[in-house]
């Protein structure tokens, strides 16, 4: 598997689904979703993408299993949080429904994050 490419291709898929809400935002007048719309773009697109080009500038951080986990990370928890974020802001479930699922999904977003940062550190610069 290629994570660069793969990264990257998910990233392209979230920027589409990020500027169709925001073109839905604005043709409708309602900017109520601008949290999801935001987080959409930035955990989905653009952190997708800066993990998909430095993947791609350093082939060596690919080797191994912490690339694997990090993708994998990434790829069920970003959509269960946006989907959250989404039902919170329109009122389709409560503060109290989704808190608990914010508690468990961020964090373990958070070490995907810490993974990127380890393996940058170990390997950026080095190939």
């Amino acid at each position: 598997m290629n994570i660069g490419r793969a990264f990257l291709v998910m990233g392209s898929l979230y920027i589409v689904v990020g500027v169709a809400l925001g073109i839905h935002m604005g043709s409708s007048g309602d900017h109520s979703q601008a949290p999801t719309h935001a987080h959409i773009n930035l955990l989905g697109f653009v952190s997708m993408m800066v993990f998909g080009f430095a993947y791609h500038l350093f082939p060596k951080m690919q080797d191994g299993v912490l690339s694997k986990v990090h993708f994998w990370i990434h790829q069920t928890m970003v959509p269960i949080i946006l989907v959250n974020l989404f039902l919170l802001v329109n009122g389709t479930t409560s503060p109290e429904n989704a808190e608990p699922i914010f508690m468990i999904t961020e964090p373990i977003v958070w070490a995907g994050y810490v993974i990127f940062a380890y393996l940058i550190f170990k390997h950026a610069g080095r190939d």
